[in-house]
């Protein structure tokens, strides 16, 4: 009975093991596979989520990296910087615009060029190439020239092995701003495979061979992990910082909280608020292109309510300062004609400049109030008080108003006797002038 027990945990024990085995050895097998979504226009956070994720692909030995792009370009030295870590990768990277509808404009069409595989997803585009300004304006002749040519040079070396259709094609995207969708694009050769998803993608890609830097690799995708690379809390935030309407709210804050702490100085969050506030806003408006003449407009707006505070009239300045405040704001970001960034809401800059110019005229009502109330402290506050007389009046002595000892004159020179009932009618340098009250 014993001996049957015993045969009986040795072939469990032996059981667990080969399960433990075989989940190890299918481990082993399995090849891991990042992949990144890289949507909008580039941005110095989307460049850094991209090296970020090259990097940890090649530390934790990925088979590949795929980059599902939707993007209506950006700058060119960023696109550069992108293009240059993509090929420098000695990790597999496939460049799949993706999903339907989605483009590679302007600088997406290098960079899916550069990815080791192209491909993309049916109803997709690719193309539009030319060089424009910073504000999505036309180039001058001269540079127009220079920067195309240098962007010719670089499409024709990243086709280099598609064929001549492909290189004349991706010539054409940038020499006459030509597009193409994802059926063309492949029929030229441009992309190497369109694909409906991204399991179809990488279904195509089992047993393609792709060059790196470290030579021929051929893709394995039959047994794969696809693990997502989501983007940092600093690079989201770096990314919130591209759109014009959360940079407006910013600079509001910061500006006004940096006129609360000039107007009462001493304290510290009014200041610490606004010098964050500014610093992230000028952050944003150092990527996106905008005219900051419009900065004049809002300056002087916040000029023309604390000028409202210290002279009041009755809202002419905080009526001026409001127009002033839209006017500086839309100037400031809506002259931005490049594509694909956000555009400022109207609405929101009128909403937020008809409650600063609210917010002004109530404090502006308050502080007119004020002035006209009588004053309540000090001896012009005794006026009309009532005491008696502690020390005789002849005409001077001393009286009890308001629980206290004062100084004081009879207003006729009259002489009051103590604890006569007196009433205050005014004063005299230190001394209060009183007079019998009746």
């Amino acid at each position: 009975m014993l001996k049957q027990k015993s045969v009986k945990i040795f072939l469990l024990l032996f059981f667990v093991i080969c399960l433990g085995f075989q989940s190890v050895t299918a481990q082993s097998n399995t090849n891991l596979i990042l992949s990144i979504n890289v949507d909008g226009p580039l941005t110095p956070a989307l460049v850094g989520y991209i090296q970020r994720s090259l990097v940890a692909a090649e530390d934790r030995g990925a088979e590949m990296l795929v980059l599902q792009l939707n993007t209506p370009g950006g700058n060119i030295d960023l696109m550069n910087r992108i293009v240059q870590d993509i090929r420098a990768s000695s990790i597999p990277v496939i460049v799949y615009v993706a999903p339907r509808g989605a483009i590679a404009g302007s600088a997406g069409t290098l960079i899916t060029l550069a990815g080791h595989v192209a491909a993309m997803a049916p109803e997709t585009a690719i193309g539009a190439a030319s060089p424009v300004g910073g504000q999505g304006e036309d180039l001058g002749e001269t540079i127009e020239s220079k920067q195309k040519e240098i962007l010719r040079a670089s499409v024709r070396s990243l086709a280099a092995g598609r064929g001549t259709k492909a290189i004349s094609l991706a010539e054409d995207t940038i020499e006459n701003a030509k597009a193409v969708s994802s059926e063309e694009a492949l029929e030229a050769g441009l992309v190497d495979l369109v694909a409906s998803d991204i399991n179809d993608l990488l279904i195509q890609l089992e047993g393609r061979t792709v060059t790196t830097i470290d030579g021929n690799i051929i893709l394995d995708t039959a047994n794969f992990i696809l693990l997502p690379v989501e983007m940092s809390f600093i690079e989201q935030l770096l990314q919130l910082l591209t759109n014009p309407n959360v940079l407006f709210l910013l600079l509001t804050i910061g500006v006004q909280a940096i006129f609360i702490e000039l107007s009462n100085p001493g304290g510290w969050v009014a200041g610490f608020i606004g010098a964050v506030s500014l610093i992230l806003a000028v952050y944003g408006m150092g990527i996106l292109p905008v005219n900051w003449f419009g900065i004049l407009f809002i300056l002087v707006a916040f000029i023309l309510f604390v000028l409202e505070v210290k002279a009041p009239t009755h809202g002419a300045l905080t009526t001026a300062g409001a127009a002033s405040f839209i006017i500086g704001a839309l100037v400031l970001f809506n002259s931005v004609g490049a594509f694909g960034f956000e555009r400022l809401s109207i609405p929101l800059v009128i909403a937020v400049g008809l409650i600063l110019a609210g917010a002004m005229f109530v404090v502006v009502s308050f502080g007119i109030r004020a002035m006209r109330r009588p004053v309540l402290t000090g001896m012009n506050a005794l006026t009309g008080k009532t005491g008696y007389v502690v020390s005789a009046l002849n005409p001077q002595g001393s009286v009890q108003v308001a629980g206290e000892l004062w100084g004081a004159i009879e207003e006729n020179e009259l002489y009051l006797s103590e604890d006569t009932p007196i009433e205050v009618t005014g004063k005299q340098g230190i001394k209060l002038i009183v007079r019998k009250r009746n």
